[in-house]
């Protein structure tokens, strides 16, 4: 007799629990196959990130961070109270089996010299110095990587930044968006001052952007051509949102 859990590794074809009919029409891990997904930095933004891709269904999945979980993460990262004091991308791989059957990679170290990378890079590190210094010495220019989702958040501002980073149009856009870390305090960028629910915004943002890529330049799909925006931002309080 088929058991459910066999049944429903037979009508999804993975080798998992998971199971994606749910949203098969607009992103098929099948399809998708082995490319290679890399989340870099696990907090508050970060840590959802790579949930909501793990439960796409993206097997190839790759978590950097060399932090360790404190009692103050808890309140705005996809942390537990007993998380503190572990590592944080090993604990969140740990959730991420736990919800989804799926074993993301784990690099738990700081990206700090050329690294190669997947196809597709989530940036969502503290500092502009640590995204200009991955930028410079492992994205720009890259074979191996097609697609960058870099994100910022504040309290009520935020921003999701997706470009290509073979193309030198992109690169010097993304590039003229930077700025000095001693210039973001209480901004969009590297704020001290964070809200878990607008984490949660800019990660569900963020990942869009990975679906759109993936419909327009993975499956070609025809009503995904128009070109998409290097940025968007959304304000909070009032609510704008745009792009650029």
């Amino acid at each position: 007799m088929t058991t459910t859990a066999e049944a429903r590794e037979a009508s999804t074809g993975l080798d998992s629990t998971l199971d994606p009919r749910r949203h098969l029409l607009i992103f098929d891990p099948h399809h998708f196959g082995d490319r290679r997904v890399d989340v870099i930095g696990c907090g508050a933004v970060g840590s959802r990130i790579a949930m909501e891709v793990a439960k796409l269904g993206v097997q190839n999945l790759h978590l950097w961070d060399f932090d360790t979980i404190e009692a103050h993460n808890i309140a705005n990262q996809l942390f537990n109270l007993d998380d503190i004091g572990k590592p944080k991308a090993t604990t969140l791989a740990t959730h991420v089996r736990q919800a989804t059957g799926l074993e993301p990679a784990v690099h738990q170290k700081r990206v700090s010299s050329r690294q190669a990378f997947g196809d597709v890079v989530f940036l969502a590190v503290d500092t502009m110095a640590d995204r200009k210094s991955i930028f410079e010495h492992s994205l720009r220019l890259t074979f191996t990587t097609q697609l960058v989702v870099e994100v910022r958040m504040g309290a009520e501002e935020l921003r999701v930044y997706g470009f290509n980073p073979r193309t030198r149009r992109d690169c010097q856009m993304w590039t003229e968006s930077l700025s000095d870390d001693e210039a973001t305090v209480e901004s969009a960028c590297g704020a001290q001052t964070t809200v878990g629910a607008t984490a949660g915004i800019t990660a569900c943002l963020a990942v869009h952007r990975f679906l759109q890529w993936y419909r327009q330049d993975v499956v070609r799909d025809p009503t995904h051509t128009a070109e998409l925006p290097i940025e968007q931002v959304m304000m909070l309080r009032p609510l704008i949102t745009f792009t650029n």
